[in-house]
């Protein structure tokens, strides 16, 4: 499947609201459509992420997925990284390279923010996942082992 990379801006809210908002369903989280478009509101508001969204070729009408991309930096190297924390393509568009697409959007994407890394997380158990990573030549870390706090508990 063809389909068309673009920066999302502030006109495109509605339209990644209801794919996060399906995202966080696809996470076992409650459908909640007015909580997704206030949290990508104030990304988008903030500039504190860059989300990318596929569009169909056809007329580009469909949103048929989106990535989610977050600033950060490596101290010991002194430069940017970004975080690939959010990935979705639509359950009719999955196995038609639309994932691919998207990684590919944000691996130049970061080469053009001169970043010198792309950083993501998976759960163990997303195999089809893994093998997409992997298959665009993304390391599993064997180096470090990442940990994570909750700081509500």
């Amino acid at each position: 499947m063809s389909v068309n990379i673009i920066k999302a801006g502030l006109m495109h809210l509605d339209t990644v609201a209801e794919l996060f908002n399906q995202y966080r369903i696809f996470y076992q989280q409650a459908d909640d459509l007015s909580l997704a478009t206030a949290f990508i509101e104030q990304r988008m508001q903030g500039q504190q992420s860059t989300i990318l969204i596929a569009l169909s070729d056809y007329q580009q009408q469909q949103a048929l997925g989106f990535i989610q991309l977050y600033p950060s930096f490596s101290s010991t190297r002194a430069k940017p990284i970004l975080i690939l924390n959010d990935l979705y393509v639509r359950e009719a568009a999955r196995g038609q390279g639309v994932a691919r697409s998207l990684m590919n959007a944000a691996k130049q994407y970061a080469l053009d923010l001169d970043a010198i890394a792309l950083e993501l997380a998976t759960a163990v158990d997303n195999h089809p996942a893994q093998a997409l990573y992997e298959g665009l030549g993304y390391k599993k870390d064997l180096e470090f082992y990442h940990y994570e706090l909750d700081v509500n508990r």
